[in-house]
């Protein structure tokens, strides 16, 4: 403790975070948890799971869709939540649409399946991208739309601007295409510059921002860079309710939407004789059937809750924490002098969110197999996330695959079953025989509102004890099913 406070003496200053443990958060101790799997999914307030059980003693709430007194109390708590959210972060109702969905995937698939790609259009990603991001490719491909990927370089796993720039630049008329990107990784907690917005847009794109690893632990403010589409996860912010996620959309970017579909609840009228439809205008032309209307009113409440810790707050804890992490996993040595850790992606806090990739290492430089640290942190009573996080061209980059490997593998696994569309009879394992890899992905370690020092330092005393001088027995290991 005194060599962290030494090395980061304003940690003190963020001690309100321990006593909200202490108490909001005192299931963790309770139950004898250490927690760092924040970007997977952050943790509830015991004042969020209060407020969501007083609200439904006390009042009746009914289907939005009419107009009878618990319909209005439901719309009237729904409306609240679109303009918490607004002023959460710092946009107005004039210029941004608040768009309710079932989680941050299904609001990529809504700019996806909507958007107006073209033949002569593009569609311009990183490498860095969660697969509910990369599936919008898909979307793309079918319209004839060029897809081109910005790759990633460096041990870092940062994407260069000049890369970006010349990715883009490759556009041709007043609106050439999409471009999508994450504001932090989810694999390697790289955060990538905001400023990249209005470089896009300044070349004609529409940008989606995937914020849903950013803002758990960062303000984003949409006042001063104004994305077209934003993708929201709730849950990982604040940890309840699940189930809802979310699409800031800019209207003027959601007016040349198109919806392959209509569904209940995002018509203005239809007929079934006639064989015609009209939509709605604005968030209900994208909110399909009924909203979650008991739990969307609980984004309200887990706003507020960040708002009254402050969210610049959570940010310096997290990246303190995030530091002393990366320094100590750097120092630790088997008594050969080997590396313990291999660490993907930032080996500081610069730049980067609280989010770390690693592998744990044998003394001759082989992978621990990431199914067997599975098994060991759980049995320690620690949560942790293992595999590739949904981010396969961080993995391939952190990994040091080819498109040589990576082609040769793809014919293999899709052999007489269509031409990459995912539907091979091809295993996991047999994947990663064909590509080389000695194991199926990392270990992730991620902080977030409620991580302490002691949170750390309890997963630093797990790899010593359990990695360092040691191999791991690889017997009854769970079989890896995908990723």
């Amino acid at each position: 403790m005194s060599d962290f406070l030494a090395a980061y003496p304003g940690y003190e200053a963020t001690s309100r975070l321990d006593e909200l443990r202490a108490t909001e958060y005192s299931y963790l101790d309770a139950g004898g948890h250490v927690y760092l799997d924040y970007t997977g999914a952050g943790l509830a307030a015991r004042s969020q799971l209060l407020a969501h059980q007083a609200r439904l003693r006390t009042g009746v709430y009914g289907n939005p869709h009419s107009e009878n007194p618990t319909s209005s109390a439901a719309t009237l708590l729904v409306e609240r939540t679109r303009g918490a959210v607004l002023r959460y972060f710092n946009a107005t109702a004039d210029e941004y649409a608040v768009i309710f969905t079932p989680n941050a995937t299904g609001a990529c698939r809504l700019v996806g399946e909507a958007y107006p790609f073209g033949w002569r259009s593009r569609f311009v990603l990183t490498a860095d991208n969660h697969n509910s991001v990369n599936g919008i490719r898909e979307f793309a491909a079918r319209h004839g739309t060029r897809v081109a990927y910005v790759g990633l370089s460096g041990s870092e796993l940062r994407v260069s601007e000049a890369g970006m720039l010349a990715a883009i630049g490759r556009g041709h008329g007043d609106r050439p295409g999409l471009f999508a990107y994450p504001a932090q990784s989810n694999f390697s907690g790289v955060r990538h510059p905001l400023s990249w917005v209005y470089r896009a847009q300044a070349a004609g794109y529409d940008v989606l921002l995937d914020a849903a690893a950013f803002v758990p632990t960062s303000r984003l403010d949409l006042s001063v860079v104004k994305p077209e589409f934003v993708t929201i996860s709730w849950y990982k912010m604040f940890g309840f309710p699940t189930g809802i996620g979310c699409l800031l959309a800019r209207r003027d970017a959601l007016a040349r939407l198109r919806r392959p579909w209509f569904s209940g609840g995002t018509i203005m009228g239809v007929s079934v004789a006639g064989g015609w439809h009209q939509m709605l205008i604005g968030e209900a032309a994208f909110e399909d059937g009924t909203v979650n209307f008991l739990s969307i009113p609980d984004v309200a409440v887990g706003l507020d809750w960040i708002r009254g810790i402050g969210i610049d707050l959570i940010h310096q804890r997290v990246e303190m924490l995030t530091a002393w992490l990366l320094e100590c996993l750097g120092r630790m040595r088997h008594s050969s002098g080997a590396p313990m850790i291999r660490v993907y992606g930032p080996a500081s806090s610069a730049a980067r969110g609280g989010t770390v990739a690693l592998n744990f290492l044998y003394p001759d430089g082989q992978v621990v197999d990431e199914r067997a640290v599975a098994r060991d942190s759980s049995a320690a009573g620690i949560s942790l996330r293992t595999g590739c996080f949904c981010n396969p061209g961080a993995g391939e980059s952190a990994f040091g695959l080819t498109r040589r490997h990576l082609r040769g593998a793809r014919r293999t696994m899709t052999r007489g079953r269509g031409t990459g569309t995912g539907t091979g009879t091809g295993t996991v394992e047999d994947y990663l025989s064909l590509v080389g890899l000695p194991t199926g992905g990392a270990v992730r370690v991620s902080l977030g509102v409620a991580s302490t020092l002691d949170d750390v330092d309890a997963f630093l005393d797990f790899a010593e004890r359990t990695y360092r001088d040691r191999r791991q027995d690889l017997t009854c290991l769970s079989p890896r099913h995908g990723c």
